[in-house]
């Protein structure tokens, strides 16, 4: 059977035409419009959307949990064991470096545009050499064991070589300077007695 092109549309049901409301009242959706009788929401340019009359609305009143991190960073995480496989598979190459494209194209490490961190779950007994953006200290500790090495090329938080860049703050001075200054100011002024005598 040819089909020519003139002669072709979608299936049946595919397209549902709208419902046109305001067509009498023999259609059901006359008159009113399936909008009611009166009040705002049954006039034109209307956009309520939560608003509830100048009460709190329900979204304000619910408690808040959690939050979004904007700086977290995105990494695709990988475990040795899943490593482990597809080298047993000969999906991955064990004798070049094993990196985050090489693992998108074994199937693995989707996503992740912070790069790949690799993960400790699992045995690994091929000897590997990773390439990764993170990597935890189970997952290193065990690609050195198996004679393989992990080079990290995400950089390191440098929080404590900024404090230590800081100026310390000046020590305040012991108290027992203050008080002896003190007393001496009160000497060196003049007694009020011997002031009043000598205006007489």
């Amino acid at each position: 059977m040819t089909i020519k092109i003139n002669e072709l549309r979608d299936n049946p049901g595919a397209r549902k035409s709208r419902v046109r409301v305001g067509r009498g009242i023999g259609s059901g959706l006359g008159k009113t419009a399936g909008r009611g009788q009166k009040g705002q929401k049954s006039r034109s340019g209307v956009a309520v959307k939560g608003f509830e009359g100048g009460q709190m609305p329900l979204h304000m009143r619910l408690p808040k949990r959690g939050f979004n991190n904007i700086f977290a960073k995105d990494y695709a995480e990988v475990n040795i064991g899943q490593i482990q496989r597809l080298i047993d598979g000969k999906k991955l190459d064990g004798k070049k470096v094993v990196d985050q494209e090489a693992l998108q194209a074994a199937g693995v490490a989707r996503g992740g545009k912070d790069g790949v961190r690799l993960l400790g779950k699992g045995e690994l007994t091929a000897k590997l050499s990773f390439k990764v953006a993170g990597a935890s200290a189970g997952a290193i500790a065990a690609v050195e064991k198996a004679g393989g090495s992990v080079e990290v090329t995400a950089p390191k938080k440098v929080v404590d070589a900024e404090a230590a860049k800081k100026p310390a703050k000046a020590k305040a001075k012991p108290q027992d300077d203050d008080e002896d200054e003190a007393p001496a100011a009160q000497e060196s002024a003049p007694p009020a007695a011997e002031e009043a005598g000598e205006g007489e």
